[in-house]
C-alpha cells in the first residue's frame, strides 16, 4: 500500500545512490523529494527517470531565490521536467515570478516560510524581524498564498495555524521536520510525528533519515504509511 501523503527525501550523494535507495524502498513509496544537495550529482536525471520510467511523483526542492526575471526563467526551464512540486522562497516577488515561470504546467509552486532547522536565535543572527516563529510563519504563508503559491513549506508545528488562514483554503501544506516517535532529530528543531502533522492540517509530510538510514527502508516507509492511516492522524483535509 502506498500513500502519496508520505514524501521520502532522497538525501543521498548522487543519482546512482538515489536510484538504489528507491529500489530498496520499492512500491512502499510513490513520492520522492530531490534536493539541492544532489543537483550536481545527477538530481534532474534521477527525477526524470523516477517520473518517466517508474511512475513516481517528484518534488524538486530547490528553494529558489533571486530577482524576479531569474526565478521566472529558472522555473520555466525546470517545469519542462514534468515536476509535481517545486520550492521557492516565500518572498512575494519570488512567488509571483515562479508562478509566471510555471505557466500552464502541472508543476505546483510551494513557498518556503521559515526553514524547520531554524529557531529564534538563528533568525536573530540573520537580522529577521522580531516575533514568535509561529506568527512569522503564518504571516509569510498568507503573503505567499496572496502572491499565487499553490502551497507552502512549514514545520508541522505551524500546520494548524496555517490551515486556519482563509487564504489556505484549497492550498497545500507540506511539512518537513517530521520524525516518527523515538527517531533522532538530526538537524531539525521544530518537529512532530507523522500522525500529528496530518492531524494538524498537513497534506504531505517529508521524511528522510528515518527511512534511508533504516536497516530496511521499505519497512520503515510502510510503518509511516500505517501511522498516516491510524485514528491518530484524522485530518480536516480528508
Amino acid at each position: 500500500m502506498t500513500d502519496d501523503r508520505l514524501i521520502v527525501a532522497l538525501d543521498v550523494p548522487n543519482a546512482v545512490a538515489g536510484l538504489d535507495l528507491a529500489g530498496k524502498i520499492g512500491d512502499a513509496v510513490s513520492f520522492y523529494k530531490i534536493g539541492l544537495g544532489m543537483l550536481t550529482g545527477g538530481g534532474l536525471a534521477l527525477a526524470n527517470e523516477l517520473k518517466q520510467e517508474h511512475g513516481k511523483r517528484i518534488f524538486l526542492d530547490m528553494k529558489l531565490f533571486d530577482i524576479g526575471a531569474t526565478v521566472e526563467a529558472a522555473v520555466r526551464g525546470l517545469a519542462q521536467f514534468d515536476l509535481d512540486f517545486l520550492t521557492v522562497h516565500g518572498d512575494p516577488h519570488v512567488v509571483r515570478a515562479a508562478r509566471e515561470g510555471a505557466g500552464g504546467s502541472q508543476t505546483k509552486i510551494l513557498a518556503v516560510t521559515i526553514l524547520t532547522s531554524l529557531d529564534r536565535a538563528d533568525l536573530d543572527a540573520g537580522l529577521i524581524v522580531p516575533g514568535d516563529i509561529p506568527d512569522l510563519v503564518q504571516t509569510r504563508a498568507a503573503r505567499a498564498f496572496e502572491a499565487g503559491a499553490d502551497g507552502v513549506i512549514a514545520s508541522p508545528q505551524e500546520a494548524a495555524l496555517i490551515r486556519s488562514l482563509p487564504e489556505a483554503a484549497g492550498r497545500l501544506i507540506v511539512t518537513p521536520g517530521v520524525r516518527p516517535a523515538g527517531a533522532d532529530l538530526g538537524d531539525q528543531k521544530r518537529v512532530a510525528t507523522p500522525a500529528q502533522a496530518i492531524a494538524d492540517g498537513a497534506d504531505h509530510i517529508v521524511v528522510g533519515r528515518p527511512v534511508w538510514t533504516a536497516e530496511n527502508p521499505g519497512a520503515a516507509a510502510r510503518a509511516i504509511v500505517s501511522e498516516l492511516n491510524s485514528p491518530q492522524a484524522q485530518s480536516p483535509n480528508r
